[in-house]
């Protein structure tokens, strides 16, 4: 991937961002709004380790898998099809109607951001000159923060709520934009 215009460079950042965040805020978000997810489920303490693990299980056991098949099949697409398969898995981790669907939609959350994530950096690589890449990088590093700190607020005024679903709903526009 050659580096791109620079009038298009602040679209690839956006897309980045917003894919990237999506995973970042979707597990701390996620974390603080678990007590109302287990009493909305009837959840058990080990389904609700679960739930939160199965999408860190795999998104940790298969990023290095999914920047080694962006850099095999091209990035810009493992990137996008993380991000549909990330987007498709948030829609589905909202309507689960048991602990054990969302463990399931978790875990192909997890595969999801394990192509989207390492996608993200290797495209902010490709396609800012060297000379703006370190800007790139560093305006992608601290979106990311900021959504890992905003998360657990946002989790915990959505289950404060009754929403926690939305955690997961949030994700369908950003996919949407990010794709």
């Amino acid at each position: 991937m050659a580096t791109v215009p620079q009038s298009a460079e602040k679209w690839v950042l956006v897309s980045t961002i917003l894919a990237s965040s999506m995973a970042f805020i979707d597990s701390t978000a996620l974390n603080v709004a678990l007590p109302a997810l287990q009493t909305d489920l009837a959840a058990t303490g080990s389904e609700m380790l679960w739930v939160s693990n199965a999408f860190l299980l795999f998104l940790a056991s298969l990023i290095l898998v999914g920047g080694s098949l962006g850099d095999h099949y091209g990035r810009k697409r493992v990137f996008m099809i993380g991000i549909a398969v990330f987007t498709v898995a948030s829609m589905l981790c909202g309507s689960a109607a048991s602990p054990t669907q969302l463990i399931l939609w978790r875990a192909l959350q997890g595969i999801g951001g394990a192509l989207m994530v390492p996608g993200s950096l290797a495209i902010i690589s490709a396609s800012f000159s060297p000379e703006r890449r370190g800007t790139a990088i560093g305006t992608w590093s601290t979106f990311s923060t900021l959504t890992t700190l905003v998360g657990p607020m946002l989790g915990g005024w959505l289950a404060g709520q009754g929403l926690w679903r939305a955690i997961f709903f949030i994700n369908v526009p950003l996919g949407v934009i990010a794709l």
